[in-house]
């Protein structure tokens, strides 16, 4: 079992109920952070100490309060942790259960799992540590579990949630040509966009583009 662990979580009762979990499964250290940047910190001072974390469990959305954070959420904690190489593994602990942010977090920042809070959350986290600790295949809750299985995950890209959030702020595809061209997204011509949102209403099978956004949304996508 897993020695070390790091709870990134602001709420105090669920570091609780998290820590109490970590100690039932032999767990012997374990700290905790209830801001981002002072989990970031600990996780590079125990490196720099020589006596690495061997788990992060962090929360996915944290709450603004007087403190003023650079990193302000578990995907900027985690997005920061792999720019810098540290390949400490991850399991996300959130309410959220939007299918994009699990496909993020598993396929490109190499999380461990993805467990969803509720009623079954804290035995699924048992079972996402095991797994964790014994297997390369990440854990997911029921819930999130076609994050990884929709037919539709192997067509969408990042270029397309930059394009469907873009369409679901009301935007026209002459607003989103100029908005991608002015932040150097590509490709921005008004064509390409025009095919690719074509393309979208065929993967989701949406009539217009109102209902393109709708599907997306009940997908999970934005």
């Amino acid at each position: 079992m897993f020695k070390k662990v790091l709870i990134a979580e602001d709420m105090d009762d669920i570091n609780k109920g998290v820590y109490a979990t970590l100690k039932e499964m032999g767990v012997r250290h374990i700290d905790q952070a209830q801001y981002c940047d002072d989990a970031y910190l600990k996780v590079q001072k125990a490196i720099a100490n020589g006596t690495p974390y061997d788990l992060l469990i962090t929360d996915l959305s944290f709450k603004n309060d007087y403190r003023v954070q650079y990193y302000t959420s578990g995907l900027d904690l985690v997005k920061a942790l792999r720019e810098k190489e540290i390949a400490i593994p991850v399991i996300v602990y959130s309410v959220e259960d939007r299918l994009q942010p699990v496909r993020t977090f598993i396929n490109i920042y190499k999380a461990s799992g993805y467990v969803c809070k509720g009623r079954h959350g804290l035995k699924d986290l048992v079972r996402a540590v095991n797994q964790a600790y014994s297997s390369e295949e990440p854990f997911l809750s029921f819930s999130v579990e076609k994050a990884l299985k929709s037919s539709e995950s192997n067509d969408i890209n990042d270029y397309d949630i930059q394009l469907l959030n873009q369409l679901a702020k009301g935007h026209s595809q002459t607003q989103i040509s100029a908005n991608f061209a002015k932040n150097n997204i590509s490709p921005n011509s008004l064509s390409s966009i025009e095919k690719r949102l074509t393309k979208l209403k065929d993967i989701f099978r949406a009539n217009n583009s109102a209902h393109l956004v709708a599907k997306a949304k009940d997908s999970g996508f934005i």
